[in-house]
């Protein structure tokens, strides 16, 4: 498994994140345990990338896909994909958040109590797919919120891996293999 490099420049945009106790995030790793503490800003202080991966590598510890596989890879996939895109690190962030609430790692109250930056929210609430949500309004909504489609690209590459979808039994091979075409051609022109 190939992890993202911590990002160099140095100036990333810091994003902070409150963890719920239920899921084993109620004290996060390291300095944000400090969470409260202010910024020379004013604000709240913000986790940086690194802090985020942390969460979302916490979150879905134990976590595993179809093929029992640590669900982690398709997490760390995405973040890798993001990345390749040219994504901004508030889009990064939200990569590496864009399960927690559709697989029900952590609940969305959760989420809209983080104080992240509302962009990450708003890619993170727009990736999380409903039960009984239709795909022409889910790829809608992705389409519709800034950020979110460079994200989406990249979770659909990584679902759409050939390795990953080999190891899947056939009708569930071409069950999703279909499912995934028609987000692609919903979501229009992406790098892929």
């Amino acid at each position: 498994m190939r992890r993202p490099a911590p990002p160099t420049t140095g100036q990333e945009p810091a994003v902070t994140l409150l963890a719920p106790a239920r899921h084993g995030l109620a004290r996060p790793p390291g300095p944000a345990r400090e969470h409260h503490r202010r910024t020379a800003g004013g604000g709240p202080r913000r986790w940086s990338l690194v802090e985020v991966e942390a969460a979302a590598r916490l979150a879905h510890a134990g976590h595993t896909d179809r093929t029992g596989r640590p669900y982690l890879e398709h997490i760390v996939a995405v973040a890798e994909g993001v990345r390749a895109r040219g994504g901004s690190a508030e889009q990064l962030a939200a990569g590496w958040l864009h399960d927690t609430v559709e697989h029900h790692r952590v609940p969305l109250r959760w989420l809209h109590a983080a104080p992240l930056p509302r962009s990450v929210k708003d890619m993170v609430i727009a990736l999380t797919r409903g039960d009984e949500e239709d795909l022409e309004s889910y790829v809608g909504r992705i389409r519709a919120t800034p950020g979110a489609p460079l994200v989406k690209a990249a979770d659909l590459a990584s679902n759409t891996d050939p390795a990953r979808l080999a190891a899947l039994d056939a009708p569930t091979r071409e069950r999703l293999t279909e499912k995934y075409a028609r987000t692609w051609a919903l979501l229009g022109p992406l790098p892929r």
